[in-house]
């Protein structure tokens, strides 16, 4: 007579490999400490441009001085953008944001002692390479909470924080230059840095979906074991004399690549082009948007104020509607190229189109409409493009890359601030140096649209890189 069959062990009692358990409470707290984050991080980069009308009027500097004291900001932040995505592989989420938030702190004081050029400039260079990281490993830190399908909502939440921190440091730090002078708006703010920083140091801990620390998930057993259940030690159904199977071992941290594969190929490419296009917008936005406001248009103070929170009012909408609407898709089996890369190009073009038709509107409530576009339409841009980068690039690489994409795709607040204050001094007029500001703008973002819409295939270059898993579902 036949030994009766043993059944199937359970999939825990072989020791294979589960997914992590997702911890919804404490990712979201993550999620909301990392929205703050990025807040702070808005306040403190916009406060120079809200504050250049008194400043330049109290330190008599001209367009191209103060357009260098801008671009100073992006100075290093490419560079320490790059070389932090490289040590985040070996050190915690944790430490890097703690540290990135104190030193936007330490980069308000300079110009509270010496109000002069060289003050200015040292604490924009300061503050530049200590928030060149912070986009990147921000995102980074907050994929380490949600699988690769959640991640939609998250990341827009994490981009919001920017529109955010416009939203709000507008009307209050206009509030506080206006009312108490604009010294006190850099006091503020190093004051809310500092804050941040301790109760992040108290909350914030690494994921469990983050391996760039060598870790890969834990087994089933170690997962059963903190939940206090103590798994078999032999299938149902064996001898008890059989012996007991062998612990799997832990599974490694993933595949490593080229770097040079990884950055070569379209959808990364193609995402440091799109966010190269949003990027000039937002330096040309921090810097001038507020002279031009005050300045070109007459508003006083209150009313550009009112002005620039509208812009990232229309920024946070698409933030918060249109990812988590194209995570969805995704889900439902779009592409991920039409679900997150075709958006990125079309965003930025849009954004161009609205910047070129600016000379062309004069006054009213269509010039007002058209600014809105083109300095917030492209806000979908960067949570998109952190998606469609991390889909062809392995979980124990994605901080480097990350680091790389932000270092080379924000490399405009470097350029965008100073040529812009050198066209207004050598045009002939104010109006005509703003003009070719935005028509120059709105070259350089429509080639970065289209160029984006083109290249960013993420589905084609995960099945060339033998990463197909991280492109997503099938496409239908």
């Amino acid at each position: 007579m036949a030994e009766p069959t043993s059944p199937a062990p359970p999939r825990e009692a072989t020791g294979a490999p589960s997914r992590p358990v997702f911890d919804r409470r404490r990712a979201w707290l993550i999620t909301a400490m990392i929205v703050a984050f990025m807040l702070v991080n808005y306040a403190d980069k916009s406060v120079l441009g809200l504050a250049a009308v008194p400043i330049m009027d109290e330190l008599d500097i001209s367009n191209s001085t103060y357009g260098m004291i801008s671009s100073s900001f992006a100075l290093l932040f490419s560079l320490s953008g790059l070389l932090v995505g490289f040590v985040s592989a070996r050190v915690s989420s944790r430490v890097l944001l703690f540290t990135m938030a104190v030193l936007w702190a330490v980069a308000q004081l300079p110009v509270l002692f010496v109000a002069s050029v060289p003050a200015l400039v040292a604490g924009r260079v300061l503050l530049g390479a200590a928030e060149g990281p912070a986009a990147s490993m921000s995102m980074h830190a907050l994929y380490k909470w949600f699988p690769a399908d959640r991640r939609g909502l998250p990341s827009a939440l994490q981009i919001s924080g920017a529109a955010l921190g416009t939203l709000v440091a507008a009307p209050v730090v206009t509030w506080l230059i206006t009312g108490f002078g604009w010294r006190s708006a850099f006091v503020v703010l190093a004051v809310t840095s500092l804050a941040w920083s301790l109760v992040w140091w108290r909350v914030g801990r690494d994921g469990p979906y983050g391996e760039g620390r060598g870790r890969g998930p834990r087994p089933a057993a170690d997962a059963a074991a903190r939940r206090g259940r103590r798994l078999p030690d032999r299938p149902a159904g064996a001898s008890p004399t059989a012996p007991a199977p062998a612990p799997a071992p832990a599974p490694g941290p993933g595949p490593r690549l080229p770097y040079r594969r990884l950055l070569l190929n379209g959808t990364v490419l193609g995402s440091i082009v799109a966010a190269f296009g949003g990027s000039w917008a937002l330096a040309l936005s921090h810097a001038w948007l507020p002279v031009y406001l005050r300045k070109q248009l007459g508003m006083d103070p209150g009313a550009a104020a009112t002005l620039i929170s509208a812009v990232s009012a229309f920024s946070l909408v698409l933030l918060l509607a249109v990812p988590p609407l194209l995570d969805r898709l995704h889900r439902r089996g779009l592409s991920r190229r039409w679900a997150s890369g075709a958006p990125q190009g079309i965003a930025v073009a849009v954004a161009a189109l609205a910047m070129a038709a600016l000379p062309f509107a004069g006054d009213g409530w269509a010039l007002l409409a058209l600014l809105t576009v083109a300095f917030g339409g492209h806000a979908i841009v960067f949570p998109l493009h952190y998606m469609t980068a991390s889909a062809v690039v392995p979980p124990l690489q994605r901080g480097a890359v990350f680091g790389i994409v932000a270092a080379t795709g924000t490399l405009p607040g470097l350029i965008a601030p100073y040529l812009t204050g050198r066209l207004l001094d050598s045009a002939p007029s104010q109006s005509a140096g703003y003009d070719h500001a935005f028509l120059l703008s709105a070259a350089v973002m429509l080639a970065c649209g289209l160029a984006a819409l083109l290249t960013i295939r993420p589905e084609r270059d995960a099945r060339r890189l033998g990463l197909v898993e991280e492109a997503g579902p099938t496409p239908r």
